[in-house]
């Protein structure tokens, strides 16, 4: 997705403001608001339901369980409600709380009823980045989202195949890193990626995963798939409907970079080529299965969204994901800075058109219906070395270092080592001696999200799980905001 080569609050914070509740004065008993049922981590707390936690009550916004109410800030699941009287108050809770705590079965399916919140989660990140399906659960992240796309499927000689057979459904988990707690054996039919997805579907049943085709470096074979579409189409129901792992994926998606415009290589298959290819997919795979397409943000005239025919695309298409992300990075060495995800234009953006929202308006006048459109948001920024000039525009020397590939860094990682020092264009930026990086953080995905909801989008997607802190800020900030 990313166009490199595949693209906490402690206890510190708890203990700060257990000792400031611990400072308050008692009320009188006739004024003290009793406290609610204390909080339990094996509970589920559906949206309103109450708890008292270290002397103050909390009230949940939506589907939690395990959440500590101290632990998440303004962008977690719980609101403070204030100070309680846990010894003057009555010796049993309050009966009739507003919203009775209730034990649903399932968790929910999602944030705001049919927006969808999509997460990437890269296959090669079970080796490096030491990122597996189990993490999805452990940051509490699986129940904020509503669907997965793995990345990445080959697209090779116009056809579906498997990306790594290691990673996918042949490597072995030990019981620590399995999502159920139980070891791989080396005679079960289904192991890897694949079985740890499956796992955790059966924990949260209103997940759904899509096997994401292509991507930067894996394009090259939709130029064949547009000359044969049918058998390309025949190819990937095989692949996908493979009775070892077929109830594990929900849906395909398309990320092809790019049709009828170049990417890592050049496409000449004609503006008509993408809906061939979607059309065959909906034939084959049928009405109720979910097929998405990761398309380019070019809002720029004449650019790659004028290239292709998505809006007619877009008719057989569940969503569509437009990346709007990576408009500018360290491949230009030299610069200009600025920001990889702007949202809106700026004075000096060095190409017109290239922000979202140039994008989200291009693509709803060629009549692509809103709803179907989601924002795309990066859990990584990228970044320049010899920068002198704090603002966007500056000159650079290169690109700044990075843990897996210079110019680009996860969030997880700038977020301490370069704080945020200034936004633009509704992201944020940052420099650090003389590395200047630009990214998004909670406050600016708020207003990312802000824009989704004004624009009627369908949700949000960002690439990639791993870039996230352990205790999933970024995806609570999506889920809190839309």
């Amino acid at each position: 997705m990313t166009r490199s080569l595949r693209r906490a609050l402690g206890a510190g914070a708890a203990t700060a403001i257990a000792a400031a509740a611990m400072l308050l004065p008692l009320a009188p008993a006739s004024a003290a608001t009793p406290c609610a049922p204390a909080w339990n981590a094996t509970q589920v707390y559906t949206g309103g339901a109450t708890a008292s936690y270290q002397g103050r009550n909390y009230s949940a916004k939506w589907w939690t369980q395990g959440d500590v109410p101290t632990a998440g800030g303004q962008w977690g699941v719980w609101t403070d409600r204030g100070a309680c009287d846990d010894g003057t108050g009555p010796s049993t809770p309050p009966s009739s709380p507003s919203t009775p705590p209730t034990s649903p079965s399932t968790p929910p399916t999602g944030p705001s009823g049919d927006k969808w919140v999509v997460g990437y989660f890269a296959e090669w990140g079970v080796y490096g980045r030491n990122y597996h399906v189990k993490n999805i659960d452990t940051s509490g992240s699986a129940s904020k989202i509503t669907h997965i796309l793995y990345a990445f499927g080959n697209s090779a000689n116009g056809r579906c195949s498997i990306g790594d057979s290691y990673a996918d459904y042949e490597k072995a988990y030990p019981a620590d890193q399995s999502v159920d707690g139980v070891a791989d054996t080396w005679d079960q039919p289904l192991r890897g990626s694949f079985n740890q997805l499956r796992k955790l579907k059966k924990k949260y049943p209103h997940l759904k995963v899509i096997y994401s085709i292509g991507g930067w470096t894996w394009s090259g074979g939709f130029t064949q798939a547009a000359q044969n579409p049918a058998a390309f189409a025949d190819s990937c129901y095989n692949m996908i409907e493979d009775p070892r792992w077929a109830d594990v994926f929900d849906g395909i998606d398309i990320d092809w970079e790019y049709p009828n415009a170049c990417g890592l290589q050049c496409d000449t298959s004609g503006p008509d080529a993408f809906d061939r290819v979607v059309s065959a997919l909906r034939a084959k795979f049928g009405q109720s299965y979910l097929i998405t397409a990761a398309i380019t943000a070019d809002g720029s005239d004449g650019g790659k969204i004028d290239a292709t025919d998505y809006a007619t695309a877009a008719q057989k298409l569940t969503k569509i994901f437009p990346m709007t992300y990576d408009y500018f990075g360290a491949w230009a060495d030299k610069g200009p800075t600025a920001p990889h995800s702007p949202l809106t234009s700026y004075p000096g953006i060095p190409t017109a058109g290239f922000h979202s929202d140039a994008a989200i308006a291009k693509l709803k006048s060629k009549g692509v219906p809103a709803d179907k459109i989601l924002l795309g948001i990066g859990f990584y920024g990228r970044g320049w070395t010899g920068v002198t000039q704090a603002e966007p525009g500056g000159a650079a020397t290169g690109a700044a270092p990075g843990t897996y590939e210079a110019g680009i860094e996860d969030y997880k990682v700038l977020k301490n080592s370069c704080p945020a020092t200034g936004t633009v264009a509704g992201t944020a930026y940052a420099k650090c001696g003389g590395n200047w990086w630009s990214y998004d953080t909670p406050a600016t995905i708020a207003g990312k999200m802000s824009y989704a909801k004004q624009q009627g989008l369908g949700g949000a997607f960002f690439w990639e799980f791993s870039g996230d802190t352990a205790n999933g800020e970024l995806i609570t900030a999506i889920r809190n905001n839309l």
